[in-house]
């Protein structure tokens, strides 16, 4: 733990000299990157700070401990239960901070829904799933922004796609992406049956232009007016943008916002994503090639996760995880369920 100590101290005052660097603020997409490594190093280097003084004060104590004088070595003892428990919690949160991590962990992230087999049940589950998300993410302290959405019968969605800004959301949210299976008796069901359902969801890295460059000559892009309930710009004017990448044909359409310009711009940023997405997917499979995967990211169409309404019951089929508080997960309450995921992709990555 000491040598990377040592290296990341190094990288943080290396990191401190390219951000004085007038070069650096003439470059926004390298000043965002440096500007997020930066937090993260400091962030370590003010825990080994902090660390530090309380060893130092540990070792103090001791020392005094060793003194004839009762009261004096009844203080020392005081402060020996007080500081050890401090000095090991701060080892392992230093030791957690040392740990290498995923560099798109820090990330923004896009987040795609959208209703799988089942009809308008599943567009239903889609809807409670997008509920679900914002509402983490808005407990979170993380901006939420609705980059397009499309509606389906009786309140649900076909597909919502959203961005959500905030301290390591990729990392957190990564490990949602994949088929969300639902079992409940649906409304319009007379005699009480229970359907299966599914929804998709896909959650991608926020790219940059760093990331990804496109060119003008592999997109084509069409506008077209814009669907769904009323609204200003909705189906009056030709402000809805689709754009096809040709060498890949992805297609990504945009339709929510307010010009034909928003829309152009929301609809490169979600095939930036996609594009930095599939990069991804490719190293995972490879990886997956090499040893089984315990939770991976790559495959959208592996079953991840049931939510089974007449058990109150949430399942993770990838660690064989399974709570029984389905309205407060539905509710945003994830912190148990990701932090299982978490630990479960961490000791993944570590065996590598």
């Amino acid at each position: 733990m000491e040598a990377r100590l040592r290296q990341a101290l190094a990288r943080a005052e290396e990191v401190a000299r390219q951000l004085a660097d007038p070069e650096t603020a003439r470059n926004p997409a390298k000043l965002k990157q440096l500007g997020r490594e930066h937090a993260r190093l400091d962030t370590i280097r003010q825990t080994s700070e902090q660390l530090q003084r309380l060893r130092d004060e540990l070792a103090q104590a001791r020392e005094v401990l060793q003194e004839r004088d009762p009261e004096l070595s009844q203080l020392a003892r005081t402060d020996l239960e007080r500081l050890k428990p401090e000095v090991q919690a701060l080892e392992v949160q230093l030791a957690e901070l040392l740990t290498p991590t995923d560099p798109l962990d820090d990330r923004d992230v896009i987040v795609e829904i959208r209703a799988g087999t089942g009809g308008d049940e599943a567009a239903l589950f889609a809807a409670d799933l997008f509920r679900m998300y914002t509402r983490f993410c808005e407990r979170r302290g993380w901006k939420v922004e609705v980059l397009d959405l499309s509606e389906g019968t009786l309140g649900g969605l076909k597909e919502a796609i959203f961005a959500a800004r905030g301290p390591k959301a990729y990392g957190i949210l990564r490990y949602e992406s994949g088929t969300h299976r639902v079992q409940r008796v649906p409304a319009t069901e007379a005699q009480g049956r229970i359907h299966t359902s599914a929804a998709t969801v896909a959650v991608l890295p926020e790219a940059e232009e760093v990331d990804v460059k496109l060119e003008d000559k592999d997109l084509r892009i069409d506008v077209f007016r814009s669907s769904g309930p009323g609204g200003q710009s909705v189906n009056t004017t030709d402000s809805a943008v689709r754009i096809t990448h040709l060498p890949t044909s992805l297609v990504v359409q945009c339709q929510d916002q307010k010009s034909q310009l928003q829309n152009k711009i929301k609809a490169l940023e979600i095939l930036r994503s996609r594009l930095l997405d599939r990069m991804v997917a490719e190293q995972e499979a490879v990886r997956a090639r090499e040893r089984r995967a315990q939770v991976g990211t790559g495959d959208r169409s592996a079953k991840i996760r049931t939510y089974n309404f007449p058990q109150n019951r949430v399942t993770d089929h990838r660690i064989h995880y399974t709570v029984h508080n389905l309205a407060e997960v539905l509710d945003g309450r994830l912190d148990d369920l990701i932090g299982a995921l978490k630990v479960a992709g961490e000791k993944e990555r570590l065996s590598a």
